[in-house]
């Protein structure tokens, strides 16, 4: 499951607690560089509230209730690269994928990619989906993600 499917262009503002500390170097990146000013996330610690909507296709739910939510932390200025954090509730859903390397925080679900493997990821996986994979994803736990877009 992709984070591309119903991103906002835009690039949003890191929370305060997110950046880098006040007067850091991290801090000192000016509005014209292309690369983000260096930054820690603790991902498990954002709160759900913290999470936007992204409401997925009724025509991707298999079974369940799935409710996706997700933080963009970085885009490139031109789009084609983009970071941040995803979350998806128990459920069955169907995707197209973009070229993604993510790492699962917490959580679990088993990815079948149509014509090829079937990935089981939990905490600690690190998950590469190629462009253009058609996947089916049953989340057994609410999973949470950091995810790596190149688009």
């Amino acid at each position: 499951m992709t984070a591309a499917s119903g991103l906002d262009a835009k690039t949003p503002d890191i929370e305060p607690a997110l950046a880098a500390e006040p007067g850091s170097a991290a801090e000192s990146s000016s509005a014209g560089d292309a690369a983000p000013a260096s930054f820690v996330v603790n991902i498990p610690g954002i709160a759900d509230d913290d999470l936007e909507p992204e409401p997925l296709d009724p025509s991707q739910i298999i079974s369940g209730e799935p409710v996706v939510t997700g933080k963009v932390l970085w885009e490139a200025p031109d789009g084609q690269q983009i970071r941040g954090i995803w979350q998806i509730t128990p459920g069955v859903v169907t995707d197209t994928e973009a070229n993604e390397l993510f790492v699962v925080v917490s959580g679990r679900a088993t990815i079948e990619v149509e014509g090829g493997p079937v990935l089981e990821v939990g905490p600690g996986d690190a998950c590469v989906l190629r462009e253009g994979d058609r996947t089916r994803w049953t989340v057994h736990e609410t999973l949470r993600k950091a995810y790596h877009i190149s688009l």
